[in-house]
């Protein structure tokens, strides 16, 4: 196996580690830590599906950022985001590292660091770019971020998360086609910072909702924008959620990339989440991208599938009686519908 960025720098000389904690911050599964002292090592992971693999592997893993002498930011592919990690680090470490794609932008970002500190030891490689410089320093304070900020469209939101910018139109289609009552006892799956949340609960019959977000920083926007007393807010992988009670009903708009590549996998998955998560006779409602394979998924995993509207970027579902995976599935002789 090719030596990544960090394991070239560190062996070539051109790179050393101060003494004391290493501070990575928001690597992804797959990212490289074997060049790192493992016992000095913390993760800082902002996404649940990240903590938790890291975690299983036995590695020491949080959601909140730990100063420490050796502070290593991972270039995620939001600008602000990566602009924000910068800044933290910056302020604490005494050595700070920042390694990336060229794809998720590192040479842009490796171009304005070196505006504002001059020239910068560096190493390309493998189509992406790591460089280093010292710390602490308020040189990028200008890029920290204090936290969820009210936008123009009135709602808190924060650099990294998933349509900071406006509400997501397929989520805002959703939102119009609920009917007037819903059940009592609802579900958000990827509920992002809360745009879904708050439609649901403006309809007659709900009692209880469950916002759940894999991504700590919308959660963290949900709180703020959805203050209804029904709300609860869970920071958890809904593909893997065990729900302390079954739901009466679901709402998601779910996510369907993994980085930059579609992966309609997500999606299927989180179908079959919420066949599990809810009662037998348990409603969900969801919308999707045209162009994304939803139906056989959704025929199944529940009994009743009905395309509810849409428009040409988006459809609509109502799915309803989840099939039991206990008991096999026969088909209807003259329909060859699964029952």
């Amino acid at each position: 196996m090719a030596r990544d960025r960090l394991t070239t720098a560190l062996e070539a000389g051109q790179l050393t580690l101060p003494a004391g904690e290493v501070t990575v911050l928001r690597p992804p599964p797959a990212y490289d830590l074997s060049a790192l002292p493992r016992d000095q090592l913390r993760l800082t992971c902002g996404f649940r599906p990240d903590l938790d693999a890291f975690a299983a592997a036995g590695y020491d893993a949080v959601s909140q950022v730990r100063p420490a002498p050796t502070m290593l930011v991972v270039v995620p592919r939001t600008k602000a985001l990566a602009h924000a990690l910068i800044a933290e680090a910056a302020r604490h470490a005494t050595l700070v590292i920042v390694d990336g794609q060229k794809s998720d932008g590192t040479d842009a970002i490796f171009t304005e660091c070196r505006k504002r500190l001059g020239d910068l030891p560096s190493v390309t490689k493998a189509h992406g770019r790591l460089f280093w410089f010292a710390g602490p320093t308020d040189a990028f304070a200008d890029w920290a971020v204090p936290g969820p900020v009210k936008g123009a469209h009135g709602y808190f939101t924060a650099p990294g998360v998933f349509s900071d910018d406006a509400p997501d139109p397929g989520s805002v289609l959703l939102a119009a086609a609920l009917p007037s009552k819903l059940p009592h006892r609802m579900a958000d799956l990827g509920a992002g910072w809360g745009y879904l949340a708050q439609a649901v609960l403006a309809r007659e019959g709900v009692t209880h909702l469950d916002l759940i977000e894999a991504e700590a920083l919308a959660l963290d926007c949900a709180r703020l924008n959805v203050t209804d007393p029904r709300a609860a807010f869970h920071w958890a992988d809904a593909t893997r959620l065990k729900p302390a009670a079954a739901y009466d009903g679901i709402v998601m708009n779910p996510p369907f990339h993994v980085g930059r590549a579609a992966d309609p996998a997500l999606g299927r998955a989180f179908i079959a989440a919420a066949a599990r998560m809810l009662t037998a006779g348990g409603q969900m409602w969801m919308v999707a991208n045209r162009h994304l394979p939803y139906e056989a998924a959704l025929h199944e995993h529940f009994r009743e599938v009905t395309e509810i509207g849409g428009d040409g970027g988006f459809k609509l579902f109502h799915a309803a009686r989840p099939v039991s995976t206990s008991k096999p599935r026969t088909r209807s002789r003259a329909t060859g519908a699964r029952r």
